[in-house]
């Protein structure tokens, strides 16, 4: 059986962290391998609809996800996971639960400044919060802890999304998840 494994890529909101996991997911799909994307915004409409914004809602759909993506991955599914995260405690807890279950799990910072990230401005929210539409914007006005040893931090200004899911595929490969 193919080794499974998790694969969180955290960071604030438009900092490329879907992008880059179904560029991603298409180059591990061509060479073979079982991939799915768990889209933070698809698990809040479905998974984790009814949930708010408040610290506890965000751990709640968190470790939901995280559970999700340990089943998948302890099946042998490699599981691309962008999904914001801001709080530590939070990530850290998926982290335990993946390792307790002898489950692969790799944390990839997607480090991409609030500055770039507001004018990339894919959802809108940036200019939400700066009209005083929108309140608790994570990375803004509201709290986004960065991790402080992942086992990547990718700086994506200045990089393409092909060369940020490069990046991403070698320390699979090197850490022996996929070819």
């Amino acid at each position: 059986m193919t080794t499974g494994a998790t694969v969180w890529l955290t960071g604030l909101p438009s900092a490329g962290k879907t992008t880059i996991a179904y560029a991603l997911a298409e180059r591990l799909r061509a060479a073979g391998r079982t991939v799915e994307v768990l889209d933070g915004d698809e698990i809040r409409e479905f998974l984790s609809a009814g949930l708010g914004f408040s610290r506890e809602d965000r751990h709640t759909n968190v470790q939901r996800i995280g559970f999700v993506a340990e089943l998948l991955a302890s099946h042998g599914v490699l599981v691309l996971v962008p999904v914001i995260a801001p709080y530590a405690d939070s990530r850290e807890a998926v982290r335990k639960r993946h390792q307790q279950q002898g489950t692969g799990y790799v944390e990839v910072h997607v480090a991409t400044p609030v500055e770039v990230c507001s004018v990339r401005d894919v959802k809108g929210l940036y200019a939400k919060q700066a009209a005083g539409e929108l309140t608790g914007l994570t990375g803004v006005d509201d709290p986004y802890e960065a991790p402080q040893d992942p086992d990547l931090r990718i700086e994506t200004e200045g990089r393409t999304v092909e060369e940020s899911a490069a990046v991403v595929h070698a320390l699979l490969v090197e850490r022996g998840l996929t070819i």
